[in-house]
């Protein structure tokens, strides 16, 4: 259908003041924001090495889990995720349904901690923080929550130390790297790690990794940008937008010998479901997991797609193991309210029948 050029003419002019009213709006609710607060829930600094952080939560409600919880989170990012706004806060259910918590702050990598490798962060850290928590509370064992590749991590933890781990909790994990469902994972398959670190100087930014996960769906920013009249509207969708947008910027370097191990063992030759990983002088068979496991992948994962997490039932040695789909993207895990009503208490009830 074609319109006469008056009638074109007014839809115009009616569009563009519009947009310009609710700019206005949105300008004003802008200048009642004075601070974006992310991971507000309460904890204290419990254990230090370096950059890297060990923090324990407060707990008011009562603690109904006799084993505490080490939480792991990726290297790329930072833990925020899991308590970014105190509503929809991951951290805040486990906490309020009896849970005692503890997490691991991985720091910002600088030159200094270039040479810093796999090794350096699972017999390193991730053992420290075991011990730490395990000397504290008395417990040979602690209970392990890791998500994206903090589960790869501690999942090598486990295969390492089982007898340290009461079981252990992975969410979007990627285990099997032989995987054409996702783009990351093709382009990892060509990538010259080598030349990027060290075009770097030993140290990859957190720019160029959001880069890159920006570039796996180009279209998603243009729409988040497109929408962002309409929810400056709002003074609460607002507010949940800033705090995302500043854990998005808050992104942490990468120590290069890591990074490089990462993409060439895993991504690339898929070396941990081989069996051919060493760490530390140590062969990781998964076969030695033989604690329980609660393996959660998300149904529309576009960065580690559900072909990469299903496979780590099929390879570990426990008879204990779940793997349950949780309908959704990577971040929805963590921030829909679908994971405070379902995942907050199956992740809860699951720790606390198997710590008893």
């Amino acid at each position: 259908m074609i319109y006469p050029p008056d009638q074109l003419m007014d839809s115009f002019t009616k569009e563009l003041t519009d947009i310009s009213n609710k700019l206005m709006k949105s300008y004003t609710s802008l200048l009642d924001v004075e601070e974006v607060e992310v991971a507000t829930s309460p904890k204290e600094l419990v254990w230090q090495s370096g950059k890297v952080k060990l923090y324990h939560y407060e707990n008011k409600s009562a603690i109904k889990c006799n084993i505490p919880l080490l939480t792991v989170y990726a290297l790329v990012n930072r833990q925020d995720m899991l308590d970014l706004q105190p509503d929809r806060s991951v951290i805040r259910k486990l906490l309020e349904l009896g849970l005692d918590i503890y997490i691991i702050d991985w720091g910002y990598a600088s030159k200094v901690d270039r040479y810093d490798t796999m090794e350096d962060y699972i017999e390193g850290h991730i053992d420290d923080c075991v011990n730490f928590i395990r000397k504290k509370h008395e417990v040979e064992k602690v209970n392990l929550m890791a998500i994206c590749q903090g589960g790869t991590l501690s999942t090598i933890y486990s295969a390492l130390h089982p007898n340290r781990v009461n079981a252990l909790c992975t969410l979007v994990t990627p285990i099997d790297f032989d995987t054409e469902d996702g783009l990351l994972f093709k382009w990892s398959k060509d990538m010259d790690v080598d030349t990027i670190v060290d075009g770097y100087g030993g140290v990859v930014p957190g720019e160029f990794l959001n880069f890159g996960f920006d570039m796996l769906k180009p279209l998603g920013k243009v729409k988040k940008y497109h929408a962002l009249p309409d929810t400056m509207m709002d003074k609460d969708k607002l507010m949940n937008f800033l705090r995302m947008e500043k854990w998005i910027a808050d992104s942490p370097s990468q120590a290069g010998e890591c990074y490089k191990q990462f993409i060439k063992d895993l991504y690339q030759r898929n070396k941990l479901v081989k069996g051919e990983l060493e760490i530390g002088g140590k062969k990781v068979s998964l076969k030695n997991i033989d604690m329980p496991l609660l393996n959660i992948y998300a149904a529309e994962d576009h960065l580690v797609p559900p072909s990469a997490s299903i496979p780590l039932n099929d390879y570990v040695g426990s008879k204990d193991k779940t793997l349950y789909e949780f309908p959704g993207g990577h971040i929805g895990v963590f921030v829909g309210g679908r994971s405070q009503k379902e995942l907050g208490p199956t992740i809860a009830n699951w720790f606390i029948e198997r710590s008893k």
